[in-house]
C-alpha cells in the first residue's frame, strides 16, 4: 500500500477520557491507527474530545441506545466519506453495524467491523429479553462486513464455525498495551512495600487483586463469587491475605457488603492502577460469564502479574502468551480455586514472556491491521 489508507472510523459510545479496559483499547488503537493512516474518528456526543489525544475526531453522534436517530446525520456522514475519499469504514461493535452498512451502500467503501465479544451472549447473561433478536442481527452485520477484526481468537473460531465467516475475512487483533518490558522484581517489590505501608499490613500478608467496571454484570457476578464462595474457604485456611478491588461504577448496595469484609480492601477507581498490578502477589479472575478476552489479564500480564483464573475467563489469551504466569483452575471449582491462591510461590520468580511484548504492543498491533487492508 503505497500511500496512506483513509479511514472512517464510528464510535457509538463513550471512550473519552478512557478509564476502562475498553474504552483504552479504543482509544488506544485509534491513537496508533493515526499514524499510519488518514484516520476520521467520530464518535457519541458524550464524548470529552479535550481528552482525544489530538485525534481528528469528531463528537456528535447519538450513544447506540438511541443509535436509530443517527440516520439524522447519514448525509453529514456520507459527505465526510466523499470529501475526504474514505476507502475504509471502522465500526466498533456490531452497534452501529447497520449504519455502516447502509454508508456502504451508497458509498463505495469497504466495511470493517471491529468485535470485542459476540454482543448477543452478552445480552443474554444481563438476562436482555430480546437478546434472541440481536443475535440474528449481529450475525447478519457480521456476515456483510467486508472484513471483521477480532480481540479473541476464540471468537473468531466461533464465528468461523458457528456463522460461516470466511476465514480470510477474519484478522485477530490483540487487545494492546503500552509496556514494552516486564517491570523488574525490584520494582515490583518496591511496589508491595507502599501498599503494605498505606495500608499497614503485615509483610507476610498474601496480597490478591481484583479490577474491572463494577456495575458490569460478569464482574458485579465476581463479586459475588468472592464473597460468597472464596472468602469462607479462605478464612478457613487461616493464613493472612488481602483482596483489593479496584474500579468504578460500583452500586452502593456492593459498596457496603464490600466494606463488612475486612479482608477485602475496596480502593475503587484508581488513576494508575499499575501499581495495583505491580504491588500485589496475583491477580484473581473468577470470572465465569462473558465472552472476548478479559482485558484486565492482558493488563496483569504486562506488569508481570501472576494470575489465578477459571478456564472460561481466561479464553482468548493464548498459551504461549503467559508462560508460567497464568494458572487455570476449572469453572466453579471454588476450593481449588481457593488452594491455588493460598499454594501461590511468593514471591514469584516467572516473567511474563517475551512474545507477549511483541505481539500485545499497539504497533505491532496496528500494523497487523493496515496489512489486512491489503488482502
Amino acid at each position: 500500500m503505497d500511500k496512506k489508507p483513509s479511514i472512517l472510523a464510528l464510535v457509538s459510545y463513550r471512550v473519552f477520557p478512557a478509564l476502562m479496559g475498553g474504552q483504552k483499547c479504543v482509544a488506544a488503537f485509534y491513537e496508533e491507527l493515526q499514524t499510519l493512516s488518514n484516520l476520521k474518528l467520530v464518535v457519541s456526543s458524550d464524548n470529552d474530545l479535550a481528552f482525544a489525544n489530538q485525534l481528528d475526531a469528531d463528537n456528535y453522534l447519538y450513544n447506540h441506545w438511541k443509535g436509530f436517530y443517527n440516520l439524522r446525520y447519514f448525509w453529514r456522514l456520507k459527505k465526510t466519506i466523499q470529501t475526504q475519499q474514505i476507502e475504509y469504514l471502522i465500526i466498533e461493535h456490531s452497534y452501529f453495524g447497520w449504519l455502516g452498512w447502509l454508508l456502504r451502500l451508497f458509498c463505495k467503501v469497504d466495511l470493517i467491523l471491529r468485535v470485542h465479544n459476540i454482543e448477543a451472549y452478552r445480552f443474554r447473561d444481563m438476562h436482555r429479553k430480546w437478546w434472541r433478536i440481536y443475535y440474528f442481527y449481529e450475525r447478519w452485520i457480521c456476515k456483510s462486513a467486508n472484513q471483521v477484526w477480532f480481540t479473541s481468537p476464540n471468537d473468531a473460531a466461533w464465528m468461523q464455525a458457528t456463522w460461516n465467516i470466511p476465514s480470510h475475512c477474519c484478522t485477530v487483533l490483540n487487545y494492546g498495551v503500552d509496556v514494552l518490558n516486564a517491570p523488574s522484581l525490584i520494582e515490583k517489590h518496591q511496589q508491595r512495600q507502599i501498599l503494605l505501608d498505606q495500608f499497614q499490613l503485615h509483610p507476610q500478608t498474601r496480597l490478591f487483586l481484583f479490577n474491572g467496571t463494577l456495575d458490569y454484570i460478569p464482574n458485579t457476578d465476581a463479586l459475588r463469587i468472592i464473597v460468597s464462595e472464596l472468602l469462607p474457604r479462605l478464612d478457613k485456611l487461616q493464613k493472612g491475605y488481602r483482596i483489593f478491588i479496584c474500579g468504578n461504577r460500583i452500586a452502593e448496595q456492593w459498596k457496603k457488603e464490600l466494606e463488612r469484609h475486612p479482608q477485602i480492601i475496596l480502593a475503587g477507581f484508581v488513576p494508575d492502577i499499575s501499581v495495583f498490578y505491580k504491588g500485589t502477589d496475583c491477580f484473581i479472575n473468577p470470572v465465569t460469564l462473558g465472552s472476548g478476552v478479559k482485558t484486565k489479564l492482558v493488563e496483569a500480564l504486562a506488569n508481570n502479574q501472576d494470575i489465578i483464573s477459571v478456564v472460561s475467563g481466561a479464553k482468548g489469551i493464548e498459551a504461549p502468551y503467559c508462560g508460567e504466569k497464568l494458572q487455570l483452575v476449572p469453572d466453579y471449582d471454588w476450593d481449588a480455586f481457593t488452594t491455588a491462591m493460598m499454594q501461590l510461590e511468593l514471591p514469584s520468580k516467572n516473567q511474563t514472556p517475551q512474545a507477549f511484548y511483541q505481539d500485545f504492543n499497539w504497533k505491532h498491533i496496528v500494523d497487523k491491521a493496515i496489512l489486512s487492508l491489503q488482502s
